[in-house]
């Protein structure tokens, strides 16, 4: 019982002895005890060590154990919590001499990319970025971020923070429904960051100054990794979709209901999404909301706009000016040309389609 103390069986035997015969002597214990004489001094001296026994005119008198150990406790407690520190560091230093290792070795690295397969190389990158950042970060966060992630980012936001580096978030409306991603934009925005929430994100993107970029390889499996990318090419294009899609943004905690019958940010995303084509579980996915939610969202669109279907509310929101069909607009791939329809009229026009195919 006594062993974490250093404290064998014997030490025990010894200090119920003095319990059970206050006051009594070192050969006093030789003498009524079983075991070796020396291994009986040996715990009695363990035993006045730890103060669990204290000397008083030749006797042994025990000690109240909670009084006695405290201090050995704290000192104990101590020790713990400096081998976490020490493991935390030797942690972080092998991390980033093995991401260091791996972007020196990367072969894209030298062509302006370069791929991280794992969370742990995603990780370690950012932290390298945001270490050296000076001017600002800029952020498109998509999905669902895990506790243990938003903390990771709070600790880098809160260094970026301290060095006058600018940061800058956009997340999905419906962060509203998590409570950690929540806690977390508003500590951003009361440590002086920027947090704007839009119906729907492209893609998981972070920008570093402008030169570095992190993004999802596959925006639909966050699982395949990201890439860096550099070069001003790949930048320019990057930054202007994120000042794009700030430009469209509510800022965080700001009713963003829609004024009069016009549609919500929201509402008008629905819209764009459904006159795609996309199943309503797709529609779910981008946006961050559950199914019941969405249904009931289309059923008031479409009571709305006076429709009975939904291919109905499509074309009476095409004619209200809420939707603006675009094809080069579309998440879904294009379709191969039927060859047995033309694609113009004999008089050379475009053939009008619906936006809800």
């Amino acid at each position: 019982m006594l062993q974490p103390l250093g404290l064998d069986e014997l030490a025990y035997v010894v200090y119920r002895f003095t319990l059970s015969q206050p006051g009594c002597r070192l050969e006093d214990l030789l003498h009524h005890l079983d075991g070796d004489e020396n291994a009986i001094r040996v715990s009695v001296d363990r035993l006045l060590e730890l103060a669990l026994l204290r000397p008083v005119s030749g006797t042994l008198v025990p000690t109240r154990p909670p009084l006695a150990l405290r201090t050995l406790l704290q000192r104990q407690q101590s020790e713990l919590l400096r081998q976490e520190r020490e493991f935390t560091q030797i942690k972080t230093a092998v991390d980033r001499l093995s991401e260091e290792y791996e972007y020196a070795q990367a072969p894209g690295s030298h062509a302006g990319w370069d791929r991280l397969e794992t969370p742990a190389a995603i990780h370690a990158r950012m932290e390298r970025l945001a270490g050296k950042a000076t001017v600002e970060c800029l952020s498109l966060l998509p999905a669902d971020i895990p506790v243990d992630t938003l903390d990771a980012r709070r600790s880098m936001d809160h260094h970026m923070l301290e060095r006058s580096v600018s940061v800058w978030n956009l997340h999905l409306e419906s962060i509203y429904n998590d409570r950690s991603a929540v806690s977390y934009a508003r500590w951003l925005v009361s440590n002086g960051g920027g947090v704007g929430t839009v119906p729907t994100l492209p893609l998981w993107l972070v920008i570093y100054d402008r030169t570095t970029a992190l993004l999802s390889v596959d925006p639909c499996d966050p699982a395949a990794g990201a890439v860096e990318v550099t070069g001003a090419g790949f930048l320019t294009g990057l930054v202007a979709l994120f000042e794009r899609i700030w430009a469209s943004m509510t800022p965080l905690d700001v009713d963003a209901a829609a004024s009069g019958d016009e549609p919500s940010p929201v509402e008008r995303e629905v819209l764009r999404l459904m006159g795609q084509g996309l199943t309503d579980e797709a529609v779910c996915k981008k946006l961050g909301i559950g199914l019941r939610t969405l249904r009931r969202t289309i059923a008031e669109l479409m009571e709305r706009l006076g429709a009975r279907s939904r291919f109905e509310a499509g074309a009476n929101a095409v004619d209200r000016g809420w939707l603006r069909p675009c094809p080069c607009s579309s998440d879904r791939p294009p379709r191969p040309r039927d060859k047995a329809q033309p694609a113009e009229t004999e008089h050379g026009q475009s053939v009008k389609t619906s936006v809800f195919v």
